[in-house]
């Protein structure tokens, strides 16, 4: 009964006396209301701008490590600017061929008796080369004699009766004026005569025949021995001994006898790089398996092209001495015609400029001393496959660049940057 007589009052005294639980409720126990409110606004707005700052230098940390080490690092493959020579030049393929050359035939038909040379033999001009068998010519020249001589004899006989013809004629015209015989007689004493002359100037027609056969059966015997055209060396033999030729319809080809102490480099140019080669241009070319340089001047262009799996190809001539043989018949030989050259210029290489042409202008890039790029106009020069002159534009010594690699791995080349790509 007694606690019903505790004031309100008390009760809360009671209660206030218990321990807070927090200390931010204990400040607000401990003050009035109106403070309290004003203090814990206050401590808010502080944590609010901690809060603020600590984001903010979380956000920086993660730019400036962005910045150095996410972003793609990308490193440049230059090449410096230097003093050289460079040519422009046309490249074909060549073969080695004689700088004259004859193929030596047989005239006369019958067997390949002989052959007195083998391949890579030096011959002098008129040597005998080979025998034909010469049984078939001397047995035309004996029948052509033999006609010669029928026919001389037989022009004897006409040339007596062509005499005798005409001594009637002139006795027969006198015995006629003195009317001791009719015209009719003397008419036909005439016509013997005519007859007779006749057929003495057939006959020495005949002969005239028959002695040009006798010169061709002399000479056909004379073709059973073939002998040099020119000096030379044989580079091939078609024919072997035993074999039969036939002259008949064609001459065959016994073998070839070419001049090699100069030789002729027959170079096959195409129709789009033709119209830039000229006679006398300066030419060079090398073999397979010698690094050695041969040097010429261009001597002809045909002017028949050769159609070779559809690609026009037109035929470049030009001479190289060889006195010491080493330029052997039919090498192959890589040939560089010469269209422009110059020594002691700037030159960079060729892929800083792309598909540029000689004469014009492109932009490159140029790696500098603090490792930052500079966009430069030059002017471009000759123009090889491997170096292109720098007429204006860049000084010797700076560092052109010929493509740039990121840290993934990727490529780019100057020229595909300048496009975006």
């Amino acid at each position: 009964m007694e606690a019903s007589n505790i004031s309100p009052v008390t009760k809360f005294a009671v209660t206030t006396r218990d321990e807070p639980a927090t200390p931010l409720a204990a400040a607000m126990l401990s003050i009035p209301p109106n403070d309290s409110r004003s203090k814990l606004r206050s401590l808010l707005h502080r944590r609010n701008l901690w809060l603020i700052g600590a984001l903010f230098v979380v956000g920086l940390g993660v730019l400036v490590y962005y910045w150095e080490f996410a972003k793609p690092k990308i490193k440049y493959v230059t090449a410096s600017v230097e003093r050289g020579d460079v040519e422009s030049t046309v490249v074909a393929a060549g073969i080695v061929q004689p700088i004259n050359y004859v193929d030596v035939g047989a005239q006369t038909s019958g067997e390949l008796k002989s052959l007195k040379v083998k391949r890579g033999d030096e011959v002098e001009k008129n040597q005998l080369l080979a025998e034909i068998d010469p049984v078939l010519a001397a047995t035309a020249l004996t029948s052509a004699n033999a006609a010669l001589e029928s026919m001389t004899s037989q022009r004897a006989l006409k040339q007596a009766t062509l005499v005798l013809a005409k001594l009637q004629r002139v006795r027969n015209d006198t015995l006629l004026v003195h009317g001791l015989i009719s015209a009719s007689d003397r008419d036909i004493t005439r016509a013997a005569y005519d007859v007779a002359f006749a057929d003495a100037a057939s006959l020495s027609a005949q002969m005239k025949e028959a002695t040009a056969a006798v010169n061709t059966a002399k000479a056909n015997l004379g073709y059973a021995n073939i002998t040099a055209p020119m000096a030379g060396e044989v580079v091939s033999i078609t024919l072997l001994e035993g074999q039969t030729l036939n002259a008949n319809q064609q001459a065959p080809n016994i073998l070839r006898i070419g001049n090699i102490d100069t030789v002729t480099v027959w170079a096959q140019v195409s129709e789009a790089d033709i119209v830039r080669v000229k006679a006398g241009q300066e030419v060079y070319f090398t073999i397979l398996g010698d690094s050695l340089r041969w040097n010429g001047k261009i001597r002809q262009i045909l002017p028949t092209p050769e159609l070779i799996n559809n690609v026009v190809f037109y035929d470049v001539l030009f001479d190289v001495p060889n006195p010491k043989r080493e330029l052997k018949i039919q090498m192959t030989a890589q040939v560089f015609i010469v269209l422009a050259q110059s020594k002691g210029i700037l030159l960079i290489p060729t892929a800083a400029i792309g598909n540029t042409s000689e004469g014009g202008q492109v932009e490159v890039q140029v790696l500098k001393a603090d490792n930052s790029v500079e966009m430069r106009t030059i002017t471009v020069g000759i123009k090889s496959e491997i170096s292109a002159e720098v007429r204006e534009g860049l000084q010797e010594k700076e560092r052109v660049v010929i493509r740039r690699i990121t840290a993934q791995g990727s490529t780019t080349s100057p020229l595909s940057a300048r496009k975006g790509l």
